[in-house]
This record gives structure tokens, C-alpha cells and sequence, in this order.
């Protein structure tokens, strides 16, 4: 291995001037850059330059493949990197590793090389690790380095030299603006105090590296879609924790996902000798089984994990906090060249380890998903999707697992079976429709499947680092079973038209257009006729029109009142309909056979609301970016961002709604202020409050949201030993108080206009304690946790205990206006998405 410390004394620095056509000699890093490695941060478009002035000098063994763009148009890619021989052959590659693993046909060999990916940056404030690439890039294409070059005989590598572009940018252009000529290593400069938002996120202030299973996020799709063309054995993710700690390598700390297989599980322990054999070389502190466990399914490491790979996750002491020097507690100065040294190491002996073990990873890989499709894991080997259910989230729900690779049909025909049904939460006889969806265990990717449609996850140890509970059908909101019986898919698909009608002559110049009110993608419907200046109208009450019952939040659009359209207005409404991913019903006549008539006064008009949010100072930059996606990628409406530090000076009279996202708003709210936001209410202003900002507004004036009063029946009881407790146990003492991303079933009275569109119940994925009386008069109650609502996930006992007889979500009339109050966040990293209707509701219908 060539010794960093070493490269960094003896290279000369040059001004950066080298491009890939030029024929001069590999430059180090430090000759390149012009500046020593280590000494500052590198700007993103400076290391894709590197990157290929590396792959022009190496051009038999490297080879740069973009693989998308960012939100802020900055390019993604991945270096491929093996010997001259496997380089030329490379698809080849790619294709027997999908034959292994069952995903392409013909016959795979076992004598192919391992496919290791390493991931840097995904963390864009983390930026040590996209320091480091350039070092590891370098000596994998240095001639000279015979070791790297040892590697590669058994070894096809990925190197994504930065994940997280946009963050990475935020972090870099603030830290290399604000840092003293010679960095200040105090923790109390200005350089170690990174603002609002921070460049941790991406764009949208999401974490790719909570979204890996998901994919909400452009980088996360097109990353992904890259990914599954590969599947590889190894996969490192290269992160930073705080600057106060040393640094962490597997093997992980519990718990440990059930489906993690015993090889996995001693693999991480493998590749956790190799560096550890490293860091004793060179004394360097490290920790490992602690803090980062292996059970939430969307990391960096347990993702791969759940796709055949060993997946591992590198933490190295520093992150936003340390800058280029970070003089911490112990006396000791941190630097960012200590911190490049110690990712730079981590690389190579994961390289090292892949490639000495290489023979066995490609037979255990292989092994992996023989039994996927052969013996699937748990006792469930079917689940089945309700095809009856509403078309746009079902299609939603498909497309998600075509991206997954996770292969499905449909039943062929009605069968009654014992199973799991998700929604009563309890095994019965269930009947199977024909054109329901049908998952099989039998299939390569049958572990992930489990992972993400399992009821129940097996929590083996309560202390773990995410949440604990996702099942996609609690996600999408999708009736749902889990079969013991293995059961034929091979039924079609049925073609459902966007535009139906019970007479052809409807078709043509309809009296209105119907459309139910089920999903996001009817919110984006609404959204762009809103948009398109068409009258809209939304339905209060049930009705029945020729033949077809709706329910309250049916989408009413007559030709009434749209006739400034013209010949317009049909193309309009079934293009938009078609676009937006929903079917609309042509009607006849405006008389409802029950119920209300279309031109009745219960069906009342949807007008444009001017809406902004806040952002800054005091609000959860992901609560605000969750938001702030909603609006600009999902639903396509426009949304006004207001700022905290300028918020008072806003009149907010220009707005109809105001979106609180969860936050602190103590700083952010005078009393005065708070005063002038109750008289925007009061004059016809909606106020949604977000989890913390619901909190901040419970107890205080005017507003019916008060928490609940201490337990004195039970502070009575207490056990009176009950504070000789040991020290050692405080952290689990902890947990009893929390919920940790668990699956609650909350009652609606969907009479209401927050709930249209729902059934009498609804999944919310609870991440509070939250401990609030029901609404007093002047309050509606909407949806609400009674006595054992609980579904699936962790939640400690005390917080069970106060999570019964809560109030959740609900509104309250003040004046002419309303406060709309969601304590818990159905917009949670844009995944749950059985929640995003609620929020359209609140959008552009309470208050109605």
C-alpha cells in the first residue's frame, strides 16, 4: 500500500490544468489539485476532473460511466475499474453476476470475479470521503502500485466518487468561504458552525441514505437502477460521525435483521479483520458492534445486504463539524488529511479482503439466491395485493416493484385461503379475487421481498438506530394478505381505459367528469386542472350517479362553468387524467339517483390556494425538503418558501395557507408575532402545524391542542425502588419512553374533509410519543389512536401507554379560518405514501 502521509510530502504541487486528452504523466492528487490533499476541501466539478484524468491515464483499466444528474444538474457517475482483460469483457461481467443470481438466462460461472461497489459522499457535509476517492482512484491506476494491481486479477470494482453532489457542494462552497487563511481548529469558529440547512441532504433536503430502498430521490432511482444492472458482492458506503469519535468498521452492532445470513453476518467479521489489522498497524483508535445495526432496510449497508451482497457501512470521526482541523476534548488536534488517511485504508483493505476471498463470495452469492428462488426464508410464500382496490395507487405500487427487480402476476381465479391480513392484523380466511396481484417467495429477489412486505419484523435487540416497522402494504395503504401457500400467478393484468362511461353517447360531450378521490395521483390531478384555470368541485356528502357510488371527496367537473374552455375543456380533462395517472367516469346528467346532485350545494367549489411554507432557522431542514418535494416533484404545484429570519415582515395576507413543517418555532414566534398569525386565521388563513409545530402551538392561547396531564395514578404506584437503577442501563431504561417508527392503526371520521378519500381507518407510521387530549368544542377530532391500535413496530411501554386515547390529526375553526393540526407526519422521507392524501386534503379542501 502507498502510504499516504508519504505522497502528500513528496509530490509537487502544479495548478490543475490537466485534461483527459492530454498525454503527460498520472498526476497524485496533491500534484493536480495544486494544493497538498488534505489541506482543503475540493470543489465537486474539481474531482470529477481528477477522476477522469485518472481514467485517461489508466484507460485498459478504468473506464467513467455517468449514470444520471442530480436535481441541480451536476453529473453522477461511477468508475469501473478491473484488468485490461475483465475491462474489455466487462458486459460479459455484468451479465454472468445476473445469471448467478438468477436474472438473466443461460448458465453462470462461478470462476468470474468478484463485483465490489464502494460509495462515497452519500452525505454531502461527510466530504472527507470524496477526498480519500482520489487517493484510492490514484493508487488503483498507479502502474507502479503492484499490490492494487494484485487486486484487480480477482476483482471488478464500481467507485461512485460522490453520491450526494448537490450536498456535497452546499458544504464545500460554505466551508471554503467562511475558513480562516489558516484553519481555526477551535469548535467555536465560524468554520466548524455550518448554517441552516447544512450539506448533509441533497436538493431536497432528503437523505439518500435513508432512501435507498424507497428511492423517492432522483440520485436514489437512477443510482439504483445502475446498481441492480450489477448486483455486487461487496458493497461499502463511506460516511463521517462526530468529530469526537474515533472510527467504526464492522462487524455492525444488533440488531441484526433476521435475514442476514450466518455468511454475511461472518463476512462482515472478515472484512472487518482486514482493517483492523490496518488500523493496529498503525495505531489508530476504532470501535466496532456498536450503534450501527443492521435491521432498517433502506442504508447503504443493509439494502445491498438484502440483495445478496455484504454490506458495509465506514464511519470516520469528523463529519461537517471538523473542517480541515478540529481540536477535540481529549486534547488532540483532528485533521482532514488523519481523516482521509484512515477512508483511504478502509478501501483497500475492503478491495484486499474481496479479492483474496473472492472465490467464496461468488459461490456464497450464488448459494444466496439458489435458496432465494428455491427455498425462500419465513413462513410466508405468498403475499397478495387486492386488485379491486383503487387503480392509481395500485399502479403506483407496481411500478415501485418493477424498479425493485421483484418479479409479480396476477390471480387467475377466486380461491379462499388462511393468511395474514394486514389491515384487521390478525390470520383468517381470506379470499383471493381473480386480477389480484400475487408476489411469490420463489424468486431470485424473495429476501427482499420478505424484508419489505413482512408484517411483523423479529426486532432482536429494541436499541436500534431507525425505524422499525414499513411494510409496503401499511405504506401504500393496500388491502393486503400474507399466504403460507405458495399460489399461481399467471393471470393478465386487466386494461382499464382513463376515461369510462356507462353509454357511449357520455363520451362525447359529457354533462361533468367524475373522478374518485384515492391518492396522490389524484391530487396531481387536481392539481394541474387547479392549474389549468378549470373549475373544480369537490362532493361533501356520498352519491350515486348512473350506477356508480362515490364517496365524499369525489371530484366533481362540469361543463358548467367551464365554457371560457371551449372545445378545450374534454381534451383538457382526459389529457390531464391520462397524464396524471387517473380514470375519470363520463356522466350525462347532473341528477344523482342518491345522494347529492352534482349541482347541489354539498358540492361545493375547490378554489386556488396560494400557499407557502416555512423554511430556515429553527424548522427539520428533511421536515421542510418533505414538503418542499411534495409540492415540486409530486404533485407539481407552486409554493411559496418564506424564510425565518425575514417571516414577520411577510404579509400574510397574500397567502391562503401557511405550511408549519416540524420544528422548533420558540425562536421563531414572538408572542406578538403569534398574535398576528392567530388574526391571518381568524380573517380566512389555514394554518397546517407539523408535528413539532403542533407541539409548540398545544397549550398556548386560542389553540385547542393541549397535551394530555401527567399519570398521578400511576406516579402513585411506582415502585418506590424504582431510581436504583444502574448507570449501565440508562439507554434502555430510555426506550421504554420511545416509539421507534412503529405502524399505528388511527380511526378517522372521514365525514371530514382531512379525511375524504379514506375508509374509517388509516396506517400512520408513528415516530412520537404523542400524548395529547382529543379536541374541545370548536374542534374536530379527525383521526385519533383508541386502546390498542398498535399494528407493528417497536414502541417502549410507556410509550404504548400514552399512545392510547391520543389525538393525532384534526382541525379547529378559529374565526374564518382553520388550524389544521398533524402531529404525526404522513409526508415522512416521502415513502408512506398511504399518508399523502391526507395532506392534499388539507391542501385544498378543509375549510372549503
Amino acid at each position: 500500500m502507498v502510504a499516504l502521509l508519504w505522497l502528500l510530502r513528496s509530490a509537487a504541487p502544479v495548478q490543475a490544468q490537466t485534461t483527459a486528452t492530454e498525454t503527460g504523466p498520472l498526476l497524485t492528487p496533491t500534484q493536480f489539485l495544486g494544493y497538498e490533499l488534505g489541506s482543503r476541501f475540493t470543489p465537486h466539478a474539481t474531482l470529477l476532473r481528477y477522476v477522469e484524468h485518472v481514467a485517461a491515464h489508466a484507460a485498459g483499466r478504468m473506464r467513467v460511466q455517468p449514470y444520471g444528474s442530480t436535481y441541480e444538474n451536476r453529473p453522477l457517475e461511477v468508475v469501473q475499474i478491473g484488468t485490461p482483460e475483465n475491462l474489455a469483457r466487462l458486459d460479459d461481467i455484468r451479465q454472468n453476476n445476473l445469471r448467478l443470481a438468477g436474472l438473466a438466462s443461460g448458465t453462470a460461472r462461478t470462476d468470474a470475479p468478484a463485483i465490489v461497489w464502494l460509495s462515497y459522499n452519500i452525505h454531502g457535509n461527510e466530504a472527507v470521503s470524496s477526498e480519500a476517492v482520489m487517493q484510492v482512484l490514484y493508487d488503483l491506476a498507479n502502474p507502479e502500485n503492484q499490490e492494487t494491481r494484485q487486486f484487480l486479477q480477482h476483482t471488478v470494482l464500481l467507485v461512485d466518487p460522490c453520491v450526494n453532489p448537490d450536498g456535497h457542494e452546499r458544504y464545500v462552497q460554505w466551508y471554503n468561504r467562511v475558513r480562516a487563511q489558516v484553519p481555526n481548529a477551535s469548535p467555536y469558529a465560524w468554520e466548524h458552525r455550518e448554517p441552516w440547512p447544512g450539506g448533509r441532504f441533497n436538493h431536497y433536503y432528503f437523505d439518500l441514505n435513508r432512501d435507498w430502498a424507497w428511492q423517492t430521490q432522483q440520485e436514489s432511482r437512477q443510482r439504483l437502477a445502475l446498481y441492480n444492472q450489477w448486483l455486487p458482492q461487496v458493497h461499502a458506503d463511506f460516511h463521517e460521525m462526530g468529530p469526537e469519535d474515533p472510527y467504526y468498521f464492522s462487524p455492525a452492532a444488533k440488531p441484526f435483521h433476521e435475514d442476514i445470513t450466518n455468511f454475511q453476518r461472518k463476512f462482515q467479521g472478515i472484512i472487518g479483520d482486514y482493517n483492523r489489522a490496518v488500523f493496529d498497524k498503525n495505531n489508530w483508535l476504532y470501535f466496532t458492534r456498536e450503534t450501527y445495526d443492521l435491521f432498517y432496510p433502506s442504508y447503504g449497508d443493509t439494502y445491498p445486504s438484502f440483495n445478496g451482497a455484504i454490506g458495509m457501512t465506514y464511519e470516520q470521526g469528523g463529519s461537517g463539524r471538523a473542517g480541515v482541523r478540529y481540536a477535540k476534548s481529549d486534547g488532540d488536534t483532528l485533521t482532514l488529511a488523519q481523516r482521509i488517511s484512515h477512508h483511504h485504508a478502509a478501501s483497500l483493505a475492503t478491495i484486499r479482503a474481496a479479492s483474496e476471498r473472492q472465490t467464496e463470495l461468488v459461490k456464497e452469492f450464488k448459494k444466496y439466491f439458489d435458496e432465494a428462488r428455491t427455498a425462500p426464508r419465513g413462513a410466508y410464500k405468498s403475499y397478495v395485493v387486492a386488485g379491486s382496490g383503487d387503480p392509481g395507487q395500485l399502479r403506483a405500487f407496481t411500478e415501485y416493484l418493477q424498479r425493485q427487480q421483484i418479479q409479480f402476476g396476477y390471480a387467475p381465479r377466486r380461491q379462499r385461503l388462511r393468511g395474514f391480513n394486514y389491515f384487521a392484523g390478525r390470520e383468517e380466511t381470506v379470499q383471493v379475487e381473480a386480477q389480484d396481484v400475487v408476489i411469490s417467495m420463489y424468486q431470485p429477489k424473495s429476501t427482499l421481498v420478505k424484508v419489505l412486505f413482512e408484517p411483523r419484523p423479529a426486532l432482536e435487540d429494541s436499541l436500534t438506530y431507525d425505524i422499525t416497522a414499513w411494510a409496503l402494504p401499511y405504506s401504500f395503504g393496500l388491502k393486503a394478505y400474507a399466504l403460507k401457500d405458495r399460489i399461481a400467478a399467471n393471470g393478465q393484468a386487466a386494461n382499464t381505459p382513463t376515461v369510462v362511461a356507462a353509454s357511449s353517447a357520455a363520451l362525447s360531450q359529457p354533462y361533468a367528469y367524475v373522478a374518485r378521490w384515492n391518492n396522490l395521483q389524484d391530487v396531481r390531478f387536481l392539481s394541474r386542472l387547479l392549474q389549468q384555470k378549470v373549475k373544480v368541485r369537490v362532493a361533501g356528502r356520498a352519491f350515486e350517479s348512473e350506477g356508480q357510488k362515490y364517496l365524499p371527496g369525489t371530484l366533481v367537473i362540469t361543463r358548467n362553468g367551464n365554457e371560457a374552455l371551449g372545445p378545450k375543456f374534454d381534451q383538457l380533462i382526459r389529457s390531464q387524467a391520462d397524464s396524471a395517472g387517473v380514470m375519470v367516469r363520463a356522466v350525462q346528467s347532473g341528477f344523482s339517483t342518491s345522494g347529492a346532485d352534482l349541482g347541489s350545494g354539498y358540492v361545493r367549489n375547490v378554489a386556488r390556494p396560494n400557499i407557502a411554507v416555512v423554511a430556515g432557522n429553527g424548522v427539520s431542514p428533511t421536515a421542510f425538503g418533505e414538503v418542499w418535494h411534495f409540492f415540486e416533484q409530486q404533485i407539481g404545484y407552486p409554493v411559496t418558501v418564506l424564510g425565518t429570519d425575514y417571516l414577520p415582515s411577510v404579509p400574510l395576507a397574500k397567502f391562503d395557507v401557511l405550511i408549519l413543517p416540524d420544528g422548533d418555532y420558540s425562536e421563531v414566534y414572538s408572542e406578538r408575532q403569534l398574535e398576528a398569525l392567530k388574526t391571518w386565521v381568524r380573517g380566512g388563513g389555514r394554518l397546517i402545524a407539523m408535528e413539532g409545530a403542533a407541539a409548540f402551538l398545544s397549550g398556548k392561547k386560542d389553540f385547542l391542542l393541549k397535551g394530555k396531564p401527567a399519570d398521578s395514578t400511576a406516579a402513585r404506584k411506582a415502585d418506590p425502588y424504582r431510581l436504583l437503577k444502574p448507570y449501565a442501563n440508562a439507554e434502555r431504561e430510555q426506550i421504554g419512553e420511545r416509539v421507534q417508527g412503529s405502524v399505528y392503526r388511527v380511526l378517522l371520521d372521514n365525514t371530514h374533509p382531512l379525511a375524504f378519500g379514506y375508509g374509517s381507518t388509516y396506517f400512520a407510521l408513528i415516530r412520537d410519543t404523542l400524548n395529547y387530549r382529543f379536541l374541545g368544542e370548536g374542534g374536530w377530532n379527525v383521526g385519533v389512536l383508541k386502546r390498542d391500535n398498535y399494528a407493528a413496530g417497536f414502541a417502549g411501554r410507556n410509550a404504548r401507554r400514552k399512545l392510547n386515547d391520543t389525538f393525532v390529526l384534526g382541525a379547529q375553526d378559529m374565526g374564518r379560518g382553520q388550524v389544521i393540526y398533524l402531529a404525526d407526519n404522513p409526508l415522512f422521507r416521502g415513502f408512506w405514501q398511504g399518508g399523502k392524501l391526507l395532506f392534499g386534503n388539507a391542501l385544498f379542501f378543509v375549510g372549503q
